[in-house]
């Protein structure tokens, strides 16, 4: 009987890291463990009023010991012995300046605390004006560096976060050499590169959000990266002019990660994808299938052929990357910018009276801490579930209520990182459960501009698969978006979809599997429900998402427009 093969799939959430040890013959999940992020559980670096999310490096380490280890102590140490492969997905675009080394800033004793020398997380958003700027020199160009990234750069990706940053701080200027994605950073760590141009770079992330493409010869040239501004200039020689699909390795665990993680030096490291991509193969992502990725933002994957995208440019989109996906296919990615985030921030409103007003009442002070902030917590947990079960009851458009989903900006279609969410149709009689209803259609039709958005462009979906926490646990979201799309969703049997993905990369990577259609096939956790649409209430839908659209247009030309 052939000895079993372990690997370890590792998925880097925005609140907290995730190790999965998996049978890489079987799929079988062995042991997990999560841990939260220490320093971004405190709120530190980050200033939620002007949209600057940044997150230090040393969290990233300290918890990719803590959960692999912990892990790894579930299991008996014949699984330590036999893991083969180790990779790495983490959110993006996420990057943070190094030194020569391939170091972030941060982790020099004279940026430890600078936010502007750690990670710009995904939803930061402090690189508005710096993204307009870029979209009005790629039309103004020759060649729109921007065509394979829907034709419109986004605040959320590498270069506008790279101008604000350099343009922000001087000390951070004085000191860059190069810049590094996240995903690129840790299989860099663990294999003991020490300098940044030996980092392996992520077809995945700079395909996506960089502007590389293999026709203009990698990254757009430094002629036009200096146009953007001066303080670009030498960034690109110092950066890369290759990328590499997630399958390949990029070495095999240093001695010093090989003790830390009590692992083998044998281990395979592979390279290192966005989390949503990669959960689109831990999914099971095939083409003509859209996988939402849902959690408190949404990312959308399709897998497409050569040629069935042809010559397209897809427009609106966060871009089309030969092999950032599945390797020999064509990476397509969408998605809204929030998503859970919508109803945690009306369960955060709902919440306010708990936790201000009623601990000032006279009835409280019978209570002890204890007891008080119990009784908070029991009701604040409660809110959503009364809210689903009102909602529920609520006809199709007997509410005249209608809302957008832009509470964080819109990614796609059409990323627009200016915008904020409205709600319209409020009456003398509205109550909690009519506005939670709306704001959950508002991300159903949402996610329909976005399936739209794909058909008008030529690409067929069949189905929907979606993946993460919502989509397990939500089943009122998840019949409401089937019924808006009118399309059957598939939910994911596992919520570890994105570290399961990891993990059969790293199958891959260390030989035990051909090709990552092959993992795929042999790893796979099935589904758990099929939720299927209702002729009737797709059409009792409709007019209110033709409301939605027009809401939106309001929205976007006559409220929040740039100045």
């Amino acid at each position: 009987m052939a000895e079993n093969k372990y690997v370890i799939g590792l998925d880097y959430g925005t609140d907290s890291a995730r190790a999965l040890i998996v049978n890489a013959m079987t799929g079988e999940s062995i042991a997990t463990s999560v841990k939260y992020y220490p320093r971004w559980k405190k709120g530190l670096y980050c200033n939620p009023k002007t949209n600057q999310w940044r997150q230090h490096p040393k969290d990233y380490l300290e918890v990719l010991v803590a959960s692999v280890t912990e892990a790894l102590g579930q299991c008996s140490p014949e699984v330590a012995k036999n893991v083969v492969g180790i990779a790495f997905d983490t959110t993006g675009s996420t990057p943070a300046f190094t030194d020569e080394t391939g170091t972030p800033l941060a982790m020099l004793p004279e940026f430890a605390e600078n936010p502007n020398a750690m990670f710009v997380l995904w939803k930061d958003h402090t690189a508005i004006k710096e993204a307009a700027e870029i979209n009005e020199k790629c039309k103004a160009n020759d060649v729109d560096y921007s065509q394979y990234e829907g034709g419109i750069y986004s605040a959320e990706w590498f270069w506008a976060k790279a101008m604000h940053v350099l343009r922000e701080d001087p000390e951070v200027l004085a000191k860059a050499y190069s810049i590094v994605e996240y995903c690129e950073w840790l299989p860099a760590v663990l294999t003991g590169v020490t300098s940044a141009k030996d980092i392996v770079r992520s077809r995945c992330a700079e395909g996506h959000k960089a502007m590389w493409h293999e026709s203009w010869g990698g990254l757009p040239p430094e002629e036009f990266l200096v146009s953007l501004d001066p303080k670009l200039a030498g960034f690109r020689e110092r950066l890369f002019e290759k990328t590499e699909t997630a399958e390949k390795p990029v070495g095999k665990l240093c001695k010093e990660w090989a003790e830390k993680l009590g692992l083998s030096e044998d281990v395979i490291v592979a390279g290192g994808a966005f989390d949503c991509h990669m959960g689109a193969v831990g999914a099971g992502v095939a083409p003509n299938t859209l996988v939402r990725v849902i959690g408190t933002s949404t990312c959308d994957v399709m897998v497409s052929s050569y040629e069935e995208v042809g010559d397209k440019l897809i427009k609106g989109i966060c871009g089309q990357v030969d092999g950032s996906v599945i390797p020999g296919m064509i990476g397509l990615e969408a998605g809204q910018s929030s998503f859970g985030d919508v109803f945690a921030m009306f369960r955060r409103v709902l919440e306010f009276p708990l936790r201000q007003v009623l601990p000032k009442s006279s009835l409280a002070q019978k209570l002890s801490e204890h007891e008080m902030e119990a009784l908070i917590e029991e009701a604040a947990d409660k809110i959503i579930v009364e809210l689903t079960e009102e909602a529920e009851k609520i006809p199709i458009g007997e509410s005249s209520m209608v809302a957008t989903d832009w509470i964080n900006g819109r990614r796609t279609p059409d990323a627009n990182q200016l915008l904020e969410g409205t709600i319209a149709g409020f009456t003398l009689g509205t109550q909690a459960p009519q506005i939670y209803r709306a704001l959950v259609e508002a991300t159903a039709y949402g996610t329909k501009a976005i399936v739209d958005r794909f058909i008008s462009e030529g690409c067929r979906i069949d189905q929907v698969i979606g993946i993460g926490g919502i989509a397990l646990k939500s089943p009122f979201v998840m019949q409401t978006m089937s019924d808006v799309l009118n399309l059957p969703i598939k939910v994911c049997n596992t919520d570890q979809a994105c570290a399961l993905g990891a993990a059969m990369f790293a199958a891959t990577a260390a030989g035990v599997y051909e090709k990552v259609e092959d993992a795929i096939e042999a790893m796979n956790s099935g589904f758990s429900k099929t939720y299927y649409p209702s002729e009737e209430n797709h059409k009792a839908y409709m007019p209110i998402y033709e409301k939605y659209l027009k809401l939106g247009a309001f929205t976007e030309k006559e409220i929040f427009t740039a100045e």
